[in-house]
């Protein structure tokens, strides 16, 4: 593909879309993030209810993954990390969901750097209500977030090998990092 270069200002009229071609079908595929009046408009990828591999291409760059209330236990396992890349998860549910989400990075050689914001949703006066849950920083790779009521977790691609990670989650049950 050829390069081109421009001297004066670039107009469109309907926005910039960052686009894939299919080599053997020649089927074009937009990405989920395009350049419009508006600025960067990323559009949300709702999660199946099921476990499944993430790609940058897809749910990386800004988009938001709408995590389903879930019929079960789903896994999203992130792609290998190039630094940069980010993946938003944000539960959608209407109530507190009965299963957990799990996110992984499918290697303890990738693991997470950083921690989770935890609020009790049944805490007793006495009870911590808020704390937060930190991954060992040395090799903890999955994040179980179990029975959200509410959550919202970022995790970005430091480097080639590890992810940093923060966010919120609300809950009757803490969140829990572990290792593959």
């Amino acid at each position: 593909m050829a390069n081109t270069t421009f001297s004066g200002p670039v107009r469109s009229q309907n926005g910039f879309q960052t686009i894939s071609i299919n080599s053997s079908t020649g089927a074009v595929t937009a990405a989920p993030v395009s350049l419009g009046a508006s600025g960067i408009v990323a559009a949300p990828v709702s999660l199946a209810d099921g476990n499944a591999s993430l790609t940058a291409a897809v749910n990386g760059g800004g988009v938001i993954n709408i995590v389903p209330d879930g019929t079960q236990d789903n896994t999203y396992t992130l792609p290998a990390p190039v630094a940069g890349t980010s993946f938003t998860f944000v539960y959608g549910g209407g109530a507190a969901d009965a299963t957990d989400f799990i996110i992984n990075t499918g290697s303890d050689t990738n693991y997470f750097i950083g921690g989770v914001t935890f609020l009790d949703s049944d805490a007793g006066s006495a009870a911590d209500e808020i704390s937060v849950v930190y991954s060992d920083g040395n090799s903890n790779s999955k994040l179980q977030v179990n029975l959200p009521g509410a959550a919202q977790i970022t995790v970005l691609a430091k480097d080639g090998t590890n992810w940093q990670i923060w966010g919120t989650v609300v809950s009757t049950t803490a969140p829990a990092f572990a290792d593959q």
